[in-house]
């Protein structure tokens, strides 16, 4: 999986001292994702927007709005709309693609 025509932020975006970074990549149409990786942990996202995430590599245990925790793996993804969050536990490096809104 590739982007194409993309403009990508030379500063990482670092979270929970470091076990999730990421990069921010804007398409030619403007739509804006981000790129990175979580790093084993347990992590709490609270969404300000839509997000769709999309898992490239490993898997990732998630409980969505503190609902039953399920597995997702290469080229599968979970929603959650904006105000709501998810529980992320990664046991392995987790690659991910973020898509916004």
């Amino acid at each position: 999986m590739h982007f194409e025509q993309v403009t990508v932020g030379k500063k990482a975006n670092v979270f929970f001292d470091g076990k999730c970074v990421s990069h921010t990549v804007t398409l030619a149409d403007g739509t804006r994702k981000s790129v990175g990786v979580i790093l084993p942990s347990t992590l709490r996202f609270d969404l300000s927007t839509k997000e769709v995430m999309e898992v490239v590599d490993g898997t990732a245990f998630v409980s969505i709005n503190g609902g039953t925790e399920q597995a997702y793996g290469p080229t599968t993804s979970w929603e959650v709309e904006a105000g709501g969050y998810f529980t992320i536990r990664a046991e392995e490096p987790v690659h991910y693609v973020c898509h916004f809104g």
